[in-house]
């Protein structure tokens, strides 16, 4: 639900601010726990990751004992349930950890993937939206058996690159190994705000603190980009993203506030009040070498 509508419904909800440091220093225990049974961990965020326990360290053996002794050990050590999906894909598990939330577990055998893919509703595929379910949906496509009656063919020529993955997901099928090495492809910030903005100076205001965080994140990371997004969604909840790219990577904060203030500025007069903003920079470049050189062949 958000937020503002919780508010409308409760307008004695009281809002408590988030405590990040708190947040990545319980993700850092949970990922070391990880690392007590494999090296190949790739990070989805500060509370998922998919991790492949195909060699273990601790000679477990079953995936579903490595998954219920994570589980165990994070609750040990920070207190909190986690929940696990366990599968022979990153499709399938990832399909398998939402089943028996909270403080649950899920178990999809090679041999009843395509079984449990063909009773999916389409709205529960990971990495498929409410814009592309809708379209899907369109398309005669409702759950996962409709899926995998389309074509490769038809699939590429709805939804381009992504008819690819659809057609093989749809078979239960997903060839992509665990990369612990994965690199980021953009930073990002956003908020919703607690009452729809239309004023430009109000939007300009709410974009500041966003690029401020959007810059640490960047000289933390050491991380920059050359494209600056913007999104934008609207009180109906319809969502646009305006994107700018130079021929050399944001610089400094000021540059990135620049860039996308212009952006914002460039969408007024506003068809509609906005409740959501965001900032990202993307086309990341995480080597300082190489940044050395496009800076530098960007002056020639």
């Amino acid at each position: 639900m958000p937020s503002f509508k919780a508010r409308e419904k409760c307008p004695h909800l009281i809002f408590m601010p988030p405590r990040f440091e708190v947040y990545r220093a319980t993700s850092a225990q949970i990922r070391q726990i990880f690392a007590e049974h494999t090296d190949l961990i790739e990070p989805l965020s500060l509370d998922e990751a998919y991790l492949d326990v195909s060699q273990n360290k601790q000679g477990l053996p079953t995936a579903t004992a490595v998954a219920r002794a994570i589980r165990q050990k994070i609750f040990e050590v920070t207190g909190l349930t986690a929940s696990a999906g366990v599968s022979a894909s990153k499709f399938l598990a990832k399909m398998a950890s939402d089943i028996n939330k909270p403080n649950g577990m899920c178990v999809i055998l090679p041999e009843d993937g395509q079984t449990f893919v063909a009773r999916l509703p389409i709205k529960k595929f990971h990495g498929i939206g409410p814009a592309t379910a809708a379209r899907m949906e369109g398309l005669g496509i409702f759950n996962g058996a409709d899926l995998r009656e389309k074509s490769l063919e038809f699939l590429t020529r709805h939804f381009g690159k992504q008819g690819g993955h659809f057609y093989k997901i749809s078979r239960g099928i997903d060839d992509r190994p665990v990369d612990p090495n994965r690199i980021r492809k953009s930073i990002g910030a956003e908020n919703t705000f607690v009452r729809d903005l239309t004023a430009l100076e109000e939007l300009l205001g709410e974009l500041t603190p966003l690029s401020n965080k959007v810059w640490a994140h960047c000289e933390r990371t050491g991380a920059r980009g050359r494209t600056v997004t913007l999104k934008l969604k609207f009180s109906d909840f319809t969502q646009v993203t305006r994107s700018r790219s130079q021929n050399s990577d944001v610089a400094s904060l000021d540059e990135l506030k620049r860039i996308s203030e212009g952006i914002l500025q460039g969408e007024f007069p506003l068809p509609r009040a906005l409740r959501l903003i965001g900032v990202s920079i993307s086309t990341l470049n995480t080597d300082p070498e190489s940044r050395a050189v496009a800076a530098q062949l960007s002056l020639l």
